[in-house]
C-alpha cells in the first residue's frame, strides 16, 4: 500500500497511537481528577479558540451529563483586553490549547488561578506559557501535528478531558469505553464516507448537525471544510436547524449528520428524514434513518465515546475530499498552524 500523501493523512492514520500513548500516562490525570473530585465545583468554564474550544463544547456536555457540574465558555478577551476579574472561587477552569501559547488563552487562565479557580491546562506542549500557569497539566501525547489543520491534537485533547471526568467520576464502564479506542479509532480512518464527497460536488454551502456531545463534533466538522476545502459550512444543533436556517434548503443542498448511540439519536435521525423529504442530499451516521441516507460508522459500545470515532471517519473523508479538489490541506490559504491573538 502506497504511504498517504499528505502530512494531514498520516496524521490521521496515526490517531489510535498518539490515543494509545495517553492511555499509557495517566498519572497526571488521576492527579488533577483527585484535585477535582476535593474541590467538588460548583461550576467550570472553559477558555479556548478555533479546534480546541469544540473540545471543550464536547467536555461541557461531558461535564453535565455524567458530573452534574454545568460549565460555561469565558471569553479569553474578558482577561487579555477588558481586564476584568471573574468570581471563579470554588470552580475547575479548563484551558485547551495544542500549543499552549497564545497570549489571550494564557491570560484568562492566569487570571483565572488568581481569581479562585482551579486550573488544568490540555495541551500538546506541557513546557508551554499555558502550562506554566495552570495548576495541573495533561500532556495530550500527540507529538509533533505539522499540518496546519489539526487532527490528532483535537482528538487527543477530547480524550485528555475524557480520561479526567472519568477519573474524576471514577466511572469504570468510562473507563473501558476509553481504553478500547485505540482499535475502533484504527478502524474508523477506513470507513468509506467518498459517497459524502461525491453529493457535495460543486456545491459552495452545507450543513452539519450533531445533537449533545456531537454537536461538538459538527462544529469541528464545519470548521475543517472551511479550513481544507474552502467550503462553506454552517453547523447546528438539530434542534435549531428548523428555526430559520432550514430556509435555504433546497433541492440537493448537502447535510452531514453526526449522531451517536445516545438518546439524541432518534430525534436527530428525524431532523435528518425531514431535511431528506425536503430535497436535501442528507448523510447521517445512524441505521434508524428511512429517507436520510445512512453512513459507514464505527460504534464505540458507549454513547460518549462515540463521538470520538464519528471524527475521526470524518477527517479521513474530508482529507481526501480537499485533495481531490486539488487542495493541499496540509497548508490552507491565510492560515498558520499557530495563531497568538490577543
Amino acid at each position: 500500500m502506497n504511504a498517504p500523501g499528505t502530512q494531514m493523512r498520516r496524521e490521521i492514520r496515526e490517531i489510535p497511537d498518539a490515543v494509545e500513548r495517553l492511555l499509557a500516562a495517566p498519572e497526571a490525570v488521576q492527579a488533577a481528577a483527585a484535585a477535582a473530585r476535593d474541590l467538588d465545583p460548583a461550576f467550570a468554564v472553559t477558555v479556548a479558540r478555533g479546534s480546541s474550544d469544540h473540545a471543550c463544547t464536547y467536555l461541557k456536555y461531558v461535564s453535565e451529563l455524567i458530573l452534574g457540574v454545568p460549565v460555561a465558555s469565558v471569553g479569553p478577551s474578558i482577561a487579555s483586553i477588558y481586564g476584568a476579574e471573574l468570581k471563579l472561587a470554588r470552580s475547575l477552569c479548563l484551558a485547551v490549547s495544542q500549543s499552549g501559547k497564545s497570549p489571550d488563552i494564557v491570560e484568562l487562565a492566569r487570571t483565572a488561578e488568581r481569581d479562585g479557580a482551579c486550573t488544568v491546562a490540555i495541551t500538546n506542549n506541557p513546557g508551554s506559557p499555558l502550562a506554566e500557569v495552570c495548576a495541573h497539566t495533561l500532556d495530550i501525547q500527540a507529538g509533533p501535528e505539522r499540518s496546519v489543520a489539526a487532527t490528532k491534537t483535537f482528538v487527543t485533547s477530547i480524550v485528555a478531558g475524557l480520561m479526567l471526568m472519568a477519573e474524576w467520576k471514577q466511572d469504570d464502564a468510562l473507563r473501558r469505553a476509553i481504553h478500547r479506542l485505540p482499535d475502533l479509532l484504527d478502524g474508523a480512518t477506513r470507513t468509506d464516507w467518498s459517497e459524502v464527497a461525491e453529493s457535495i460536488g460543486a456545491e459552495q454551502s452545507l450543513f452539519t448537525l450533531g445533537r449533545g456531545p456531537a454537536w461538538a463534533i459538527s462544529n469541528e466538522a464545519a470548521l475543517k471544510f472551511k479550513e481544507t476545502c474552502q467550503l462553506h459550512a454552517e453547523s447546528y444543533s438539530s434542534a435549531e436547524v428548523l428555526h430559520g436556517p432550514v430556509s435555504i434548503v433546497d433541492e440537493g443542498f448537502p447535510v452531514l449528520c453526526f449522531a451517536a448511540a445516545d438518546a439524541a439519536e432518534s430525534a436527530l435521525t428525524d431532523i435528518a428524514d425531514a431535511l431528506a423529504a425536503k430535497g436535501a442530499k442528507v448523510f447521517v451516521t445512524s441505521a434508524r434513518a428511512s429517507t436520510a441516507s445512512r453512513l459507514e460508522h464505527v460504534r464505540t459500545a458507549h454513547p460518549l465515546t462515540d463521538p470520538i470515532s464519528l471524527i475521526v471517519s470524518f477527517y479521513a473523508m474530508v482529507e481526501q475530499f480537499a485533495t481531490g479538489l486539488g487542495i493541499d490541506p496540509d497548508a490552507p490559504r491565510h492560515l498558520k498552524k499557530v495563531t497568538e491573538t490577543l
